[in-house]
């Protein structure tokens, strides 16, 4: 099936999270929470980019990814959880635990790139897979980004799944043709980290079930607390 095989491309890119059934769903675009959420409080996950900076030894000064384990790799003291941490936090533990290393350890961890800046798009487009999140990013920019509708698009009815506040997957269907046409632009939706953009061949009945059979009951891993 051409919507299951999507979603399971999706899910194993780890980009959808949530696995409690039948959360409410938003009727409507405008109840969507748009713009991009803060960092306030931000907790470290797979795909950032950090750099480890030593102030009395830069020597040892490294930029590292997050592996998909949660954990980065230092010299001297070798594998290190990093998701689920605070900057500040993996720098009060890096610090310590190079005590026993260094003469006097000092460690600032910087995020030089946040790696939930993208979101998925698939199905009835020409090139689904993962798009970079661009600052003001549209769905209906995501959507030329993926290279556009096929001809079999059903685009009275997109769907964009969104992760709600309590981080179960959230579904809402979206009429895009006064958006493509022009004649309603402000009905674009802003997107936001880790958004899924999905676009069928024919209409979907019920959007809760679609979003809760093909993605949250299909989840074959525990989903850790750092993905929300």
């Amino acid at each position: 099936m051409i919507i299951k095989h999507h979603i399971v491309s999706l899910i194993a890119l780890g980009l959808v999270t949530g696995c409690a059934s039948h959360p409410p769903i938003a009727p409507a675009p405008a109840t969507l929470q748009t713009g991009a959420p803060g960092r306030e409080g931000y907790m470290l996950q797979p795909g950032d980019l950090l750099s480890v900076k030593f102030y009395y030894n830069p020597e040892l000064n490294e930029d590292l990814v997050i592996r998909p384990d949660g954990k980065i790799s230092l010299q001297l003291i070798g594998d290190v959880v990093a998701a689920g941490q605070s900057p500040a936090g993996m720098a009060t533990e890096l610090t310590k635990r190079y005590a026993s290393e260094l003469a006097t350890p000092s460690v600032t961890v910087i995020v030089r790139q946040f790696g939930d800046e993208r979101v998925y798009v698939s199905g009835e487009v020409a090139k689904s897979g993962i798009v970079p999140l661009t600052d003001g990013m549209t769905l209906y920019q995501a959507i030329q980004a993926a290279g556009g509708f096929l001809d079999t698009a059903h685009k009275k009815q997109v769907i964009l799944v969104r992760r709600s506040a309590d981080g179960t997957a959230v579904g809402v269907a979206i009429d895009i043709r006064d958006i493509e046409s022009g004649n309603d632009p402000d009905k674009d939706v802003p997107l936001r980290p880790l958004d899924m953009v999905f676009v069928p061949k024919s209409k979907i009945a019920d959007v809760n079930m679609f979003v809760d059979q093909y993605i949250r009951k299909m989840i074959p891993f525990p989903i850790p607390a750092y993905a929300f």
